[in-house]
């Protein structure tokens, strides 16, 4: 896959300052990377599934902010899905310090899920 310098940021709605929060980490480490996500999550329309899609993949790989909400965050759940179908490059970040729930949706489900550290983000990043 040609190098487009894009990641997507998968979050839960409910978990948009946590999404704010790493786009100002991650610019302040000025990294060679743009930073796409779907603000508006609408997944029960098949037109912003198809654009997800696209958007998604369009990129070099997906970190995804874990948190409590993904349990009904039926969009972020949509855009990990198409990260991990188009066989992507995909970072589970544990986005805050609450205790996960014990049974995570599908696709996050049994996968590690990396702490919120600076050297995770940015390993994952160089091997991209």
């Amino acid at each position: 896959m040609a190098s487009t310098n894009k990641v997507f940021i998968s979050f839960a709605l409910r978990d948009i300052k946590l999404r704010d929060q790493l786009l100002e980490q991650l610019n302040k480490e000025q990294t060679a990377f743009s930073f796409v996500d779907m603000p508006v999550k609408q997944s029960w329309e098949p037109a912003w599934k198809e654009e997800c899609r696209e958007k998604v993949t369009g990129c070099d790989g997906v970190i995804a902010l874990i948190t409590k909400n993904v349990v009904r965050a039926d969009g972020q759940l949509w855009e990990i899905r198409c990260a991990y179908e188009g066989r992507m490059p995909v970072l589970l970040l544990h986005g805050d310090t609450e205790k996960l729930p014990s049974k995570l949706p599908d696709p996050v489900g049994e996968r590690e899920i990396d702490a919120w550290t600076w050297p995770t983000i940015s390993t994952f990043l160089n091997r991209l």
